[in-house]
C-alpha cells in the first residue's frame, strides 16, 4: 500500500493504482472525459491533469500517472486551473455547440464540465471541422461532428463486448471514429456506448428528440427480457416508458445492459391488451370484467379438478404465479407448470436449477465448458463478464454444440452428448485441461434441458461437476443458465406438477378441458386441443392471446411492483414506473378478484400481505434469505440415467436475439434490427 497525499488528504492505496484513483478514494474530484474505470486506460483528453511536488513543474496527466508512497498531488492550483482552461478551450474549437438540439443536453459531461472548468469566453474566430454523418444501424445514432476522440466507444467494442468493429482512421484533426466499412454495428452491447459517450455524438436512435431528461420520472426495476436480472432504471413520461437505462450492481451486470433490453422499450405500448375478451361465435368481442369472470367460472365450474391446467409465461412475477398456484390448489388442481418449453430435470434442490458460481464468482474460474448454450445471445452481459475473466489470463473454454463466436476463444469439443461421455470416461483431450483446473465451471443451458433426453443430460453434468471436482465448500461450478426471467422463481414455489398432475406437454395434448396461460407465447398454441377452453392472462396481443377464449388484460414488468429472481438465485424487486393502459390490471389482482368471485378468496387482499404471506410460505423470499452463495457439499446427484442420452446434436435456443419474447416481438426497433443484420446471418449461412 501507498500513502498519498491529495490536497492535504492523506489515503492508503493499492500499488500500481494512479493519481485519479488515489483522488476518488481521498474523495475529491478530478475532471476526465477519456478515463472510464472499467475501460484500460488511453490519456487521449489531458483534461485530468495534477500537479505533483517534487517531479517537473509541468501538469500531469493523473489518469496514467502510477501512484508511489509519499506522493503530494495537488488539483487545484493556479497552474493546473490554466492547463484544464486550455484543454477545454482546445476541445471546444470544433464542437458544433448545437446543446439546445442535441438528445445530451442536460446529461453531458462537456456542458458540465465546460461550466466548471473552462474559459467564459473563445478566442477562435477560424470556421470549424464538420464531419460527415455514419450509419451505425438502427440503434446507434452518429453526431461525429460533437466528437472529442476520448475513444471510449472504441475500447468498449473492444475489450467489454469483444466486438473489434470500431477504431479511428488518420491522425490530429482529421481524426475520425468509425467502422471504417460502414454497416450496423453487430454487439449485442452496442447502446451501452451511447451511456459512455461523454459528449452527444452517440445518442440513442429511436429516443432522438423525445425528451429532456429533467421531463422523465426515473424508476428503479428489474429487467425481464433475459434471466440475468439486470438492474435498470425506467424513465417515463406521463403514461409512457420512454427508455430504459443500466443501474450499476457490480455483483450482476456492473454498469452494463443488452441492446434488446434496451431498446425494447417501443414494444410496451404497441399491441396492448387493454380490456377483457370473449369469443362468441368464434370472434372476440370486448367485455367487461363482470362478463370476462362468469364466463371462466361457467367453464371451470363445469369440469372436474384434474381436467383444470395453467402454464405461467417466461416474463411473469413470482407474485403473480403464487396467486395462480394457490388459486388452483383452492380449485383442487394439480395441473400446473412453469416450463412452456417441456424441460425436464430435477428440480428437487435448488442448486440443482442455479448458475451457482454466481455472475460475480465467474472472475474466480479458470476454466468453462458450456454445454448447449449461447451465452452471447442468452445472457449478453453475463458473457461479458466471461470475456472478463479470459482477458484477465490463465482462462480456457470448451463448447459442446453448435459453434458461435462468443468473443473469447472456446474451443468446440463436439455438437452433442457425445463429448459428454467422452469427458466422462477421460478420454478427451479436454479432459486435461479440466483435471488441471483449481475452478472450473460448467455452463448448462437450459434449452437443452427441453430435449428428451434433458434429464439425462441434466445428470451427466452434474457428473461431470463430480468429477472435476467442481462441487465444494468452497467452490460450485455447477450452472444452469436460463434465458426465462421466471423460471427460477417458478421452481423456487414450485409451480410444477404435483401428485399425478400434468405437465405442458399432456395438458396441451387435449389432457385438460380449461387450460389457464399466464402470459405464455412461447409454446406451440397449435397443440392445444381444438375443444380446450383457453383463458390467456397477460399484456400483449401474441401467440397466447391468438388462441384464447377469454382474455384478461395484465401489468407488464414496467407497470407493477414485482418479485423476480435471476438464473443465479437473486431475488430483486421491480417497481411500477407507469399504469397500465385502460382496464389492465396486475396479475395477482386480477386472480384474487376472481378467485373471490368463485368463493374460494385467497387469503390476501394487499401487495404487503401477499409478500407477508409469499415470505412465510417460502422463507427463501424472506429479506433476511434473499441471496446466498450456494456450497456445493451436497453431492447427492439429480434424477436422470445418464445412459439415456442421444447422439442428437445440440441446436440454438433462439433464431435470433432481438424476438425472443411478447415484448421484443412488438417492437418495431427490434424488427429494424432483424432487417439491419439480415444480410450478415446469410453471409454466414453460406
Amino acid at each position: 500500500m501507498a500513502k498519498v497525499t491529495v490536497d492535504g488528504i492523506e489515503v492508503e492505496i493499492a500499488n500500481g493504482s494512479t493519481v485519479l484513483q488515489a483522488a476518488e478514494a481521498a474523495g475529491v474530484e478530478i475532471p476526465r472525459f477519456c478515463y472510464h474505470e472499467r475501460l484500460s486506460v488511453a490519456g487521449n483528453c489531458r483534461m485530468c491533469l495534477v500537479e505533483i511536488e517534487k517531479m517537473p513543474p509541468r501538469p500531469q496527466a493523473s489518469c496514467a500517472l502510477p501512484v508511489s508512497d509519499g506522493m503530494v498531488v495537488h488539483t487545484d492550483t493556479e497552474m493546473v486551473r490554466k492547463a484544464r482552461r486550455g484543454v477545454m478551450e482546445f476541445l471546444l474549437i470544433n464542437h458544433p455547440l448545437d446543446c439546445p438540439i442535441c438528445d445530451q443536453g442536460g446529461e453531458c459531461d462537456l456542458q458540465d464540465e465546460a461550466v466548471s472548468y473552462g474559459r467564459d469566453d473563445s478566442r477562435y474566430d477560424e470556421g470549424k471541422r464538420a464531419v460527415a454523418q455514419l450509419d451505425w444501424g438502427p440503434l446507434v445514432k452518429t453526431t461525429m461532428t460533437r466528437c472529442i476522440h476520448c475513444t471510449r466507444c472504441i475500447r468498449f467494442s473492444t475489450e467489454v463486448a469483444g466486438v473489434s468493429e470500431l477504431g479511428a482512421t488518420a491522425r490530429g484533426e482529421s481524426m475520425q471514429v468509425g467502422t471504417y466499412i460502414q454497416k450496423a454495428l453487430s454487439s449485442e452491447l452496442s447502446g451501452n456506448i451511447i451511456d459512455l459517450c461523454p459528449v452527444g455524438a452517440l445518442t440513442s436512435k429511436p429516443y432522438a428528440f423525445t425528451a429532456r431528461p429533467w421531463e422523465l420520472r426515473k424508476t428503479d426495476s428489474v429487467d425481464v427480457l433475459d434471466a440475468v436480472g439486470t438492474n435498470i432504471r425506467v424513465d417515463a413520461r406521463g403514461a409512457e416508458v420512454l427508455r430504459i437505462l443500466p443501474r450499476m450492481n457490480d455483483d450482476v451486470n456492473e454498469e452494463w445492459l443488452g441492446d434488446k433490453s434496451r431498446f425494447a422499450v417501443d414494444g410496451l405500448k404497441r399491441r396492448r391488451l387493454d380490456r377483457p375478451w370473449v369469443r362468441e361465435n368464434g370472434k372476440l368481442r370486448a367485455a367487461s370484467w363482470e362478463e370476462a369472470f362468469a364466463a371462466i367460472a361457467g367453464r371451470m365450474k363445469a369440469v372436474t379438478p384434474d381436467r383444470l391446467g395453467a402454464i405461467t409465461g417466461d416474463q411473469c412475477d413470482v407474485e403473480s404465479m403464487l396467486a395462480l398456484k394457490e388459486f388452483f390448489a383452492a380449485l383442487g388442481s394439480q395441473n400446473l407448470d412453469c416450463r412452456q418449453d417441456g424441460a425436464v430435470f430435477d428440480a428437487s434442490r435448488r442448486s440443482f436449477y442455479l448458475f451457482n458460481t454466481t455472475i460475480a464468482g465467474i472472475e474466480e474460474a479458470d476454466a468453462l465448458l458450456i454445454i448447449g448454450s449461447n451465452p452471447r445471445h442468452e445472457a449478453p452481459v453475463l458473457n461479458a463478464r466471461i470475456r472478463k475473466r479470459w482477458l484477465a489470463g490463465g482462462f480456457a473454454a470448451a463448447l459442446i454444440g453448435t459453434a458461435h463466436d462468443l468473443t473469447y476463444p472456446a474451443e468446440q469439443i463436439g455438437v452433442g452428448p457425445d463429448a459428454i461421455t467422452a469427458l466422462l470416461d477421460g478420454t478427451h483431450a479436454f479432459s486435461a485441461t479440466l483435471e488441471a483446473a483449481k475452478a472450473p465451471m460448467i455452463i448448462l443451458g437450459a434449452g437443452v434441458l427441453a430435449r428428451p433426453d434433458g434429464a439425462a443430460i441434466h445428470a451427466a453434468a452434474w457428473q461431470l461437476a463430480l468429477k472435476y471436482n467442481m462441487l465444494s465448500a468452497e467452490w460450485h461450478g455447477f450452472n444452469v443458465l436460463h434465458h426465462a426471467a421466471a423460471r427460477t422463481g417458478a421452481l423456487d414455489i414450485g409451480f410444477l406438477p404435483g401428485e399425478g398432475g400434468k405437465a405442458t406437454s399432456q395438458m396441451l395434448q387435449d389432457g385438460v378441458d380449461v387450460l389457464w396461460l399466464q402470459g405464455a407465447d412461447e409454446l406451440d398454441v397449435a397443440a392445444i386441443g381444438a375443444k380446450t377452453f383457453v383463458i390467456y392472462q397477460g399484456h400483449h396481443g401474441d401467440a397466447g392471446a391468438a388462441r384464447a377464449d377469454v382474455i384478461l388484460p395484465g401489468s407488464a414488468y414496467t407497470e407493477k411492483d414485482g418479485t423476480y429472481v435471476s438464473t443465479e438465485g437473486r431475488v430483486q424487486s421491480g417497481f411500477l414506473a407507469v399504469k397500465a393502459p385502460g382496464d389492465a390490471r396486475e396479475d395477482w389482482r386480477i386472480i384474487r378478484a376472481l378467485s373471490a368471485y368463485m368463493g374460494h378468496a385467497l387469503p390476501y387482499d394487499s401487495l404487503q400481505d401477499m409478500r407477508a404471506h409469499l415470505a412465510a410460505t417460502y422463507p427463501l423470499f424472506a429479506p433476511a434469505n434473499a441471496f446466498r452463495r450456494f456450497a456445493g457439499t451436497d453431492t447427492a446427484a439429480p434424477a436422470g440415467d445418464v445412459s439415456a442420452m442421444s447422439d442428437a446434436p445440440f441446436v440454438p435456443v433462439f433464431e435470433t436475439y432481438y424476438q425472443t419474447d411478447a415484448v421484443s416481438r412488438a417492437s418495431p426497433t427490434m424488427a429494424a434490427c432483424i432487417a439491419a443484420h439480415a444480410p450478415v446471418v446469410a453471409e454466414a449461412a453460406e
